[in-house]
């Protein structure tokens, strides 16, 4: 395993490791200068090789549920690895978060990792090549740039998995952090956490984060897409055109005072609170991640697409690339 340090002049900095292509620490200042790590996970390789939260990693092939593991493409029916009861979760029980990369420096800024997934790997037609391009940009951004092809048709639907707590210590749950999702929709879903296909407004709803508020708030309302995520772990639809870098989210922790902005050209949102972490994982510096200690905000495609017609495609072709462009963005308030 290979680890690189990434930063810029200000000392914003982040550490990826080749192993699942994580993203290890990731650090920004508070409203003093005071620089903490923002995100979780562990001080050593073998909790990583253990961990099936996905922590930091990139996941995929297919970022989100697939229904039953199986999707249909040009006629044929593909049946995938399943991982999440009757569902297939993110790439599968292996999937990219538990292989080795090929990763190296570009400069200070930048790390290069490339994986060649074979064809069949998870049950996935088709040989995929993968590159991820994480950057420290000079306004304190982490950026995350994919390419991917293939040699067959197939889908692809990567996404990041980092687990946010703005406050610098997951000692602290997410419930006081301030949301906002730029997303006038969101996809319900079914008991199993797979989308019934419905695409409905957030308005009046406990799922309406389009103006700034405590993600604990609603938490806990007598709503059935609350009890369904178990607290919220759900896809919003993101306003404005994908394909385009937009605004997708911002988070706020008023303690520290760190603004934390997501901006993404992918067409969907998976906002999830951490409702699975139980107090039974030992994280960084010995500390207990306990429930809703942190947060994630997945760029991608809506969870069980392929069999959704209606759904954003994710087919990939021979002859085409895969594209995405992820920023989460920090500054203080």
């Amino acid at each position: 395993m290979k680890k690189y340090k990434i930063s810029n002049a200000k000392g914003v900095s982040a550490e990826i490791i080749s192993y699942g292509a994580i993203v290890v620490s990731l650090t920004a200042p508070n409203r003093n200068g005071q620089l903490d790590d923002v995100i979780l996970g562990f001080d050593d390789l073998a909790s990583y090789e253990k961990d099936n939260t996905f922590q930091g990693a990139i996941v995929g092939r297919y970022g989100n549920r697939i229904a039953g593991g199986k999707f249909s493409l040009d006629g044929k029916v593909y049946q995938l690895n399943l991982n999440d009861g009757p569902n297939h979760l993110h790439g599968g029980p292996r999937g990219f978060f538990k292989v080795i990369w090929d990763i190296e420096q570009l400069d200070g800024k930048s790390v290069r990792l490339t994986y060649v997934s074979p064809d069949g790997e998870e049950g996935y037609p088709g040989e995929v090549k993968i590159t991820v391009i994480y950057t420290i940009t000079d306004d304190d951004a982490l950026q995350i740039d994919y390419y991917g092809t293939t040699d067959r048709p197939t889908i692809l639907n990567p996404t990041s998995h980092c687990y946010f707590n703005l406050s610098g210590s997951p000692k602290n749950t997410i419930l006081d952090h301030e949301l906002m999702l730029n997303a006038d929709y969101f996809t319900p879903i079914d008991e199993f956490s797979i989308p019934t296909g419905e695409i409905r407004p957030v308005a009046g709803t406990p799922m309406d984060f389009r103006k700034p508020k405590p993600i604990g708030r609603d938490i806990a309302a007598e709503y059935e897409q609350i009890k369904f995520g178990k607290g919220y772990d759900h896809n919003w639809v993101i306003n404005g055109k994908p394909g385009q870098v937009r605004l997708a989210a911002t988070v706020y922790e008023s303690k520290s005072g760190r603004l934390m902005e997501c901006l993404t050209d992918q067409a969907g949102l998976q906002f999830y609170s951490g409702n699975f972490l139980d107090g039974s994982m030992i994280g960084k510096g010995g500390i207990r991640y306990n429930y809703r200690c942190a947060l994630c905000l997945e760029a991608q495609a809506f969870p069980d697409s392929p069999n959704k017609p209606h759904f954003p495609s994710v087919v990939l072709r021979p002859g085409e690339e895969y594209r995405q462009t992820t920023i989460y963005r920090f500054s203080v308030r």
